[in-house]
């Protein structure tokens, strides 16, 4: 539930608010007693889109690019929250080109957040992956390198909190595997699967929003907010929706590992999962506020990390066919399809 006394008559700016999440948040949000909610996005078509759909006078658009500050800096002005999910995702185009996901997850980042404390914003959540936790590809490591910003501009904020939430895979969002085996399905193609026991974390947008509205009720300064989810293998996602959309005899072709790809992905590192604070349905790891003068840290070292281990997709609960056909009739999306019914992927 939004907590009334937190968002009432208050403002809100969702960065990508046009994109999968940031609409997400925007579909919540709309429920709420906000007095006002600012989407911040590059693409007028989709704000349009938004704009007609909703037909809603609490919503206001604003042309920018988080990249260009005084653009951010006119969004942010009065607002009083910020959801930060303007980001470029996609990992085989940021891996082709690394420097324009530097210039949007990290200096963009920058941007959002210094126009937030020099505006005197009260809370801001961004959005991180678990592709930040270990990261080989340049989507990951710019991902991480914006946690890193978030963490180093909590140390400087005494009116802003800054946080951050880290999700694994969000089911059916825009881009992902989901909608791409559904089209291949219907489309009489084989589905194409880089490795059979690949593991993935399996979210809901519901779940990722949840987790947003916990950050904002929750976070202090730097915190980075993770909610423990249940992961499958590709196989057996493929198998879920070959199941539910009655193909018994679709066939799935292995094409291997494409460039970039991990066997797994990690929400927690082993280091973070030594200072963890266990909340139940999440994990909250604190920031590591410490200045430079840490010497003693550097001579004394942690005995405890050698002996943690992460918390990734493998290790967690795993999910069968069976499970996995339930989790997928969550989706507003799979329950069009079931009924013979085609739609565009959650948002």
């Amino acid at each position: 539930m939004i907590n009334a006394t937190l968002f009432d008559g208050k403002v809100l700016l969702i960065t990508g608010g046009t994109g999968s999440f940031g609409n997400a948040v925007l579909r919540r949000f709309l429920k709420s007693n906000l007095r006002e909610i600012r989407i911040l996005s590059r693409d007028e078509k989709k704000q349009d889109d938004l704009r007609k759909y909703y037909n809603d006078p609490k919503l206001k658009f604003y042309i920018g690019d988080v990249r260009d500050y005084q653009s951010v800096l006119n969004a942010v002005r009065g607002v009083d929250y910020i959801y930060h999910a303007a980001a470029l995702k996609q990992v085989p185009s940021c891996e082709f080109y690394p420097l324009e996901a530097v210039k949007t997850n990290v200096l963009g980042t920058e941007n959002v957040l210094e126009a937030a404390i020099n505006c005197a914003v009260k809370r801001v959540v961004c959005l991180s992956t678990d592709k930040a936790v270990y990261p080989i590809n340049a989507m990951g490591i710019s991902k991480a390198m914006m946690e890193k910003v978030i963490v180093a501009k909590s140390r400087g904020s005494e009116s802003t909190i800054i946080t951050a939430t880290r999700y694994g895979n969000v089911m059916a969002s825009r881009g992902s595997v989901i909608p791409l085996f559904v089209d291949q399905i219907r489309a009489g193609r084989e589905i194409t699967i880089t490795d059979p026991s690949m593991t993935r974390f399996m979210m809901t947008l519901d779940d990722a929003v949840d987790l947003v509205l916990y950050a904002f009720q929750h976070g202090t300064p730097g915190d980075i907010f993770v909610q423990k989810a249940p992961a499958a293998t590709i196989q057996t996602l493929a198998k879920a929706l070959i199941e539910l959309l009655d193909k018994p005899e679709h066939e799935i072709r292995v094409i291997g590992t494409r460039h970039g790809e991990k066997l797994y992905e990690a929400l927690l590192s082993r280091e973070e999962m030594v200072a963890a604070q266990d909340l139940g349905g999440y994990y909250r790891v604190p920031p590591d506020l410490r200045d430079l003068n840490y010497g003693k840290f550097v001579e004394q070292g942690e005995l405890k990390i050698s002996a943690a281990i992460d918390y990734n997709s493998h290790n967690t609960i795993r999910l069968d066919v069976e499970e996995m056909k339930a989790l997928l009739m969550k989706l507003s999306f799979m329950q069009a399809l079931v009924r013979g019914e085609y739609v565009l992927p959650e948002a």
